[in-house]
């Protein structure tokens, strides 16, 4: 009898390091368990899925470009699933596919656990308001933060997921051309590709690093690079890439379908001490 099936589905994703982490997690808690990664274009994604079932596939984590989209075909969604309109992990059931959303809870794992973050009481600034920040931002403010300043390349998207967050108090949509009066923050985090360059995409202005202020990019590898370069230039206390993130939000994927959560800590170990190898976000 073959192994369940598990795979990473996304545009692009051989970069992927899903299947080498639910491989080691696997083999942690002697679970046997295939995992396979499946490149589907934005026109594809439900096909793909679909013969992804059709071929035994029982759980699937998804990848940009599809979180939305895979939130929208599920039968059933968890609550935090709901909250964000994202998915990141399916599951087969006898109905279809039940979604659920793991990346707030790891990046918040991997702050307050392995970095020894406190989010109470901080002021946020979160770079992005696609699928990666719809996932982190509702975890941000359960965690305790005092306010959360989301800035978007598009005012509309922006908008709609401060919106969505519903806590006007605490949740405030900034553009662009407010970033250099907006003060300056004790966490900032990138969801979003603009600030991953060298090229001069996104110019950001020192003043946004408070004193001890901390600097998160959702990346990880040579992706995370330019932007974390940016904030320690500028004065950031820490710089954290998104590795810790992706170990975390795997683990729970992990405990998701198999009832049991493995030790990050030591998968999250075994990649840093191959870096090289690491390519960006998934």
């Amino acid at each position: 009898m073959s192994p369940p099936r598990f795979a990473v589905i996304g545009h692009p994703v051989s970069h992927s390091l899903s299947p080498f982490i639910h491989a080691r997690f696997g083999r942690q808690l002697g679970i046997e368990l295939e995992y396979v990664a499946i490149d589907a274009a934005p026109d594809n994604f439900d096909a793909s899925l679909a013969a992804f079932a059709a071929e035994g596939g029982v759980g699937a984590n998804i990848t940009l470009p599809h979180k939305q989209r895979a939130a929208a075909i599920c039968g059933n969604l968890s609550e935090r699933a709901r909250r964000v309109g994202v998915v990141n992990t399916l599951t087969r059931t006898a109905t279809g596919w039940d979604g659920d959303n793991t990346d707030g809870l790891g990046l918040v794992r991997d702050l307050t656990g392995r970095h020894g973050q406190d989010l109470r009481g901080r002021k946020v600034l979160l770079l992005g308001a696609g699928g990666a920040a719809q996932g982190v931002a509702p975890a941000l403010l359960d965690a305790g933060i005092a306010d959360l300043f989301i800035v978007n390349r598009t005012d509309a998207r922006t908008d709609a997921l401060a919106d969505a967050l519903g806590e006007p108090d605490r949740v405030h949509p900034r553009y662009f051309n407010d970033l250099g009066s907006i003060g300056s923050f004790d966490l900032i985090i990138n969801a979003t590709s603009i600030a991953r360059t060298a090229t001069g995409e996104l110019v950001l202005p020192g003043s946004l690093i408070a004193p001890r202020c901390d600097v998160v990019d959702l990346g990880y590898g040579d992706a995370a690079i330019p932007f974390l370069s940016w904030a320690r230039a500028s004065g950031a206390d820490h710089t954290i890439d998104g590795l810790g993130m992706l170990v975390e939000q795997a683990a729970e994927s992990f405990r998701i379908w198999h009832g049991v959560r493995p030790d990050g800590d030591a998968v999250y170990d075994e990649l840093r001490t191959h870096e090289s190898t690491l390519a960006t976000a998934d």
